[in-house]
């Protein structure tokens, strides 16, 4: 269930200290934050076709009629391809996911950090704060209508002993409006280089 957007409201309210000001807030564009994950479409469609094909062959010979001795197997292989078929249905619809999420983030500048706020489910709150002594280099992807993405850094997930099983996201205002006033506002701000 979605969180109400007056409570992220409050809640970036209360995340803001008495000692510091609140420069700009805003919210992602539900399409441009979910721009990357038409990647994850493309890749699902070929996993997905692969899947029902598994399935439809395993059950082929139930449904002609003809299921010889094994039956009650090809029933098995054709559920083992069940999970990967809800995988395939997931990585078709992640667009759809990540518009809603986009929903549950909100992105503020302070005179002293950059916060990304984001509600997750039962109520968790997910709020990263980058200093103005931590912050690096800014990375700035812009799209023809002036929207686009601002890159503080990367995020690792999963194992940090290997490379395998491990990934990086990208930290920053995913998807907003005007990302080159922002970025200005940045720099004005927070008095970082370019």
């Amino acid at each position: 269930m979605d969180e109400p957007l007056e409570e992220i409201d409050v809640r970036l309210e209360r995340e803001v200290r008495e000692d510091e000001r609140l420069v700009w807030w805003g919210r992602p564009v539900p399409k441009r934050y979910a721009r990357s994950s038409w990647a994850l479409v493309i890749f699902g469609i070929p996993w997905t076709a692969f899947v029902i094909l598994w399935m439809a062959l395993a059950l082929a010979p139930l449904l002609k009629g003809n299921p010889g001795n094994g039956g009650a197997i090809q029933v098995c292989f054709s559920l083992w391809g069940f999970p990967f078929l809800l995988i395939g249905l997931w990585l078709l619809t992640s667009p759809l996911w990540s518009r809603k999420r986009a929903k549950r983030v909100c992105y503020a500048l302070t005179d002293q950090r950059i916060i990304i706020l984001q509600a997750g489910m039962f109520g968790a709150v997910e709020v990263r704060s980058i200093l103005r002594a931590n912050l690096g280099q800014i990375s700035k992807k812009e799209y023809a209508d002036g929207s686009g993405d601002l890159i503080f850094g990367s995020l690792m997930q999963g194992r940090q002993d290997d490379s395998f099983g491990s990934s990086t996201l990208p930290v920053g205002f995913i998807g907003i409006e005007n990302v080159r006033a922002i970025e200005n506002l940045i720099h004005r701000t927070l008095g970082v280089d370019r």
